[in-house]
């Protein structure tokens, strides 16, 4: 017997447990191209699940399917990675979103090429989720998630808005063009600052390249879009300290962010590694205290189901587009790429993972808030 089967056996016993088989012949199940495979990720959990699979080592005709099965079935908390133990010990220890280390998403991501995000996220650059209430194409629910952002915050001609973590800078375009308003966007990617700079052009719109921290000046709205999720837990009240001293009392604040169904201090080691250095979840736990004295919660609105069509749309851009795009987009990058995706898909699907919106006012909204949908 060789020694690679008891911890093929030990695999396809954690698989079962997922409705998952070793080269079964259902679209979810595992294809294994390595013999060393079950070895490999018997002793690594999640971050060799996932190194794995770039390094071709197995694959699956639904590699979100596959994914789903898993995390539906909490695989995860019976086969825990070493990585993890050592990225929570890590978090603990630093403040791993202060100072430098703020930046390294950034550079490490964001500024991967503004040609890739081109391609993958369609007529906007807008990189989080649509809200598909209305919508049936991945342009229409992303104008329609804008026009919701600015509807909830109840946009008028003349106001002034902060967006912090503009990205690309559609927000802010959308908000100046339909809404009359001027603003600040900022980033900590210079590719998206130059990118967001053209894109808003003659419009009163400004983009800086500045830590959220360092803005101390007072507008009429806050909004921050798919950014809260690099703050990480050590920074919580300190986001929410920044954004209350740039609100007057009649101000509000929208934060739309990826949110955890429990509260951690760090996030997947494989998605740590590779996508999103620093990175965490919030719990709605960790929001609320981190609100506390400071706001009042007006609305919270879940929509995370949405993202998995969104991630889907994505995916349908990106994959016809890989030809097209420079040769640094390696194989392996693009199976590092169809892994995230695929596992953010999975995520959302099986809800582990959720979408929050919520609206906060300094001393509450007189006679109450009502929340536009």
């Amino acid at each position: 017997m060789s020694a690679t089967h008891p911890f093929r056996d030990r695999l396809q016993a954690l698989l079962a447990d997922a409705d998952v088989r070793i080269d079964g012949d259902r679209d979810w199940d595992m294809q294994v191209h390595d013999p060393h495979l079950p070895a490999r990720l018997v002793a690594g959990g999640s971050l060799k699940l996932g190194e794995s699979y770039m390094d071709g080592w197995w694959d699956a005709r639904s590699l979100d399917g596959l994914l789903f099965h898993l995390l539906d079935a909490r695989i995860e908390e019976r086969a825990p990675s070493p990585a993890d133990i050592k990225d929570a010990l890590r978090a603990r220890l630093f403040n791993l979103q202060a100072g430098r280390r703020s930046y390294e998403v950034g550079k490490r991501h964001y500024d991967l090429g503004n040609d890739l995000y081109r391609a993958m996220l369609g007529k906007r650059l807008v990189y989080s989720c649509g809200y598909w209430r209305q919508a049936d194409d991945l342009d229409h629910a992303q104008e329609a998630k804008l026009d919701l952002i600015c509807r909830k915050l109840g946009l008028r001609e003349g106001m002034r808005v902060l967006d912090i973590g503009c990205g690309w800078g559609e927000a802010l375009k959308f908000a100046a063009e339909r809404y009359g308003v001027s603003g600040v966007g900022i980033t900590i990617s210079r590719e998206q600052a130059v990118f967001a700079r053209d894109l808003c052009a003659g419009l009163p719109v400004e983009i800086r390249v500045q830590d959220y921290r360092e803005v101390d000046e007072r507008f009429d709205r806050v909004l921050s879009v798919g950014m809260f999720e690099h703050v990480g837990f050590r920074n919580y009240r300190r986001f929410f300290e920044v954004a209350r001293r740039c609100l007057g009392d009649d101000g509000l604040f929208l934060l739309h962010c990826i949110g955890n169904n429990r509260s951690v201090t760090h996030t997947d080691p494989w998605i740590a590694k590779y996508i999103f250095p620093n990175s965490m979840l919030p719990s709605a736990a960790q929001i609320a205290a981190a609100t506390e004295g400071l706001f009042v919660t007006e609305d919270w609105h879940n929509f995370g189901a949405d993202y998995d069509r969104t991630l889907q749309a994505w995916r349908a851009n990106i994959e016809p587009a890989w030809d097209t795009l420079p040769a640094h987009y390696d194989e392996r990058f693009r199976r590092m790429w169809r892994y995230y995706l695929a596992a953010s898909m999975a995520s959302f699907r099986a809800r582990r993972i959720q979408l929050w919106q919520l609206v906060l006012s300094p001393r509450g909204v007189p006679g109450g808030y009502i929340a536009p949908r």
